[in-house]
């Protein structure tokens, strides 16, 4: 039970009808969760108007409405009015759960790659200094040992703050959560200030209808997350820093490659023993030590390299930073699994050209015998990111087995014809196998010594989407049974 008066306490509102001298009972932005005596947010969304469902929620018993467009409700029920609902339901949750953000340190991580990884790498270190630290982000939120699937990226405010609260009330000191673009522009992270900022980087991306209407509008909405932290830490060999940091209001730091950087590595080695693809590199600047990761690459260099610059602003040693880099793991992004003393075996969520095509680049720095490639493409989804995907892979991969993602409502021979139709652009061989444990099998009995074989696309995802019902589908359980017939077969 919470004051209407002292939910709306941060906000510049119009009472249209009613009292702010209210008891609310909850806070709903969804119609089909209203109950009696709650404040009903009315969100303009992307597919759904909640101002539609003014007058229903007002019949199921709301006390009042928050609006920014008029609606026609009884007398009875209070309507206050804004400019924003998004913001304004930001604001409302964080007093409802009593701004629960002052309780902890709050790390946010925007960019278009290396937000996941970064996370839990700022968990990893964090924990082994002994921290309590909870996660928030594309994979899932943790809170304590409770792992809670992701819808978004970030999640609308309300659940924002209500596992800020849950993480509190947990014990956890810190949070460091994945902070979208969408995010950003959605408000879903206003109502509190962030202890640190973070940008790792910015590439075209997420372009288009219902997300963002320009490169412009997808930078400007990065750029926020500047206006709301104390500490910014950037990352300086990307081009676009500058236009992200301007008009600031926080501290600035820097970090990568550039001389000129406030945190920098230098002498980067690529680390390869069978089955292990790794970097070491020297940080230099702010800390001064010795570094090496079990992740292959100059993005995995950047990676560390922000989670080092964020958890210098806490308690840990330099041995507490090499320990947990050591053993910062992210299921499906660049994840290895061991099959055979001769060849590596990883599973990477790289589900578009420009991941797949970072990935493999990376890759082909260690000088596989082959590089071995298996995909598929999504169902329901652009033909053009089929098209770009199976040109990435047959130019870069020495053989590309083209298999199903999530067919969804589409035909799984359909999708991969139209992967076809890329790789028929370059001069790369490949193999088409439709069944995906069909073609784990395959690369996995045809692995040569020296192989690096990456399974793109599917990452952390443990199901396959077929027409409209999501069956179980872990690579890694695949793997496991590829491994035993094969055995079996000798």
């Amino acid at each position: 039970m919470e004051k209407l008066d002292r939910l709306l306490g941060r906000l510049d509102y119009t009472i249209v009808q009613g009292k702010t001298d209210l008891n609310i009972t909850s806070l709903a932005y969804d119609s089909r969760k209203v109950t009696e005596g709650c404040l009903f947010v009315c969100i303009k969304g992307a597919v759904s108007d909640g101002h539609a469902y003014a007058a229903d929620a007002a019949g199921k018993g709301a006390a009042a409405l928050l609006v920014q467009e008029d609606v026609t409700v009884p007398d009875s029920v209070t309507i206050i009015k804004v400019p924003d609902t998004r913001y304004a339901l930001a604001l409302a949750s964080a007093a409802w759960f009593g701004h629960p953000a002052k309780r902890l340190k709050t790390i946010g991580v925007t960019g278009t790659k290396g937000k996941t990884t970064t996370t839990y790498m700022v968990k990893s270190i964090l924990e082994q200094a002994g921290y309590r630290v909870g996660l928030i982000g594309t994979i899932e939120a943790i809170i304590g040992s409770q792992s809670i699937p992701a819808g978004n990226t970030t999640p609308e405010s309300y659940v924002v703050q209500e596992y800020f609260h849950q993480m509190a009330e947990a014990g956890c000191q810190c949070v460091v959560m994945e902070v979208s673009s969408q995010g950003l522009k959605m408000h879903r992270t206003a109502g509190f200030t962030f202890d640190i900022g973070i940008f790792t980087n910015l590439e075209p991306d997420h372009i288009g209808p219902n997300e963002h209407a320009s490169f412009e509008e997808y930078l400007a909405c990065k750029a926020m997350l500047f206006s709301q932290c104390k500490i910014g830490i950037v990352n300086r060999d990307d081009s676009h820093w500058e236009q992200v940091t301007e008009g600031h209001t926080c501290e600035i730091e820097t970090f990568g490659f550039s001389p000129e950087a406030d945190l920098r590595a230098k002498n980067l080695h690529l680390v390869q023993k069978p089955g292990y693809l790794g970097v070491s590199y020297t940080a230099e600047g702010l800390v001064g030590m010795e570094v090496e990761i079990d992740v292959p690459g100059k993005f995995s260099v950047y990676n560390s390299l922000t989670a080092i610059a964020i958890c210098r602003h806490f308690q840990v040693t330099e041995e507490n930073i090499r320990q947990a880099l050591k053993a910062a793991k992210v299921k499906g992004r660049i994840e290895m699994v061991p099959v055979s003393d001769e060849f590596t075996l990883m599973i990477d969520y790289a589900h578009n050209a420009m991941s797949l095509e970072s990935l493999l680049k990376t890759l082909k720095e260690y000088e596989p015998k082959r590089l071995v490639c298996l995909f598929g493409c999504g169902g329901n989804r652009s033909k053009l990111r089929r098209y770009e995907m199976g040109e990435v892979s047959g130019r870069l991969a020495d053989l590309t087995v083209i298999t199903s993602d999530n067919p969804r409502f589409e035909e799984p021979q359909a999708i991969i014809d139209d992967i076809k139709e890329g790789m028929a652009k370059t001069d790369g061989q490949y193999v088409e196998i439709t069944d995906r444990k069909e073609a784990i099998k395959y690369v996995i009995s045809h692995g040569q010594p020296g192989d690096v074989i990456v399974l793109a696309g599917k990452g952390h995802e443990d199901y396959q989407e077929i027409k409209g019902k999501k069956y179980p589908m872990d690579e890694r359980v695949l793997i496991q049974e590829v491994l035993r017939e094969l055995a079996q077969e000798k």
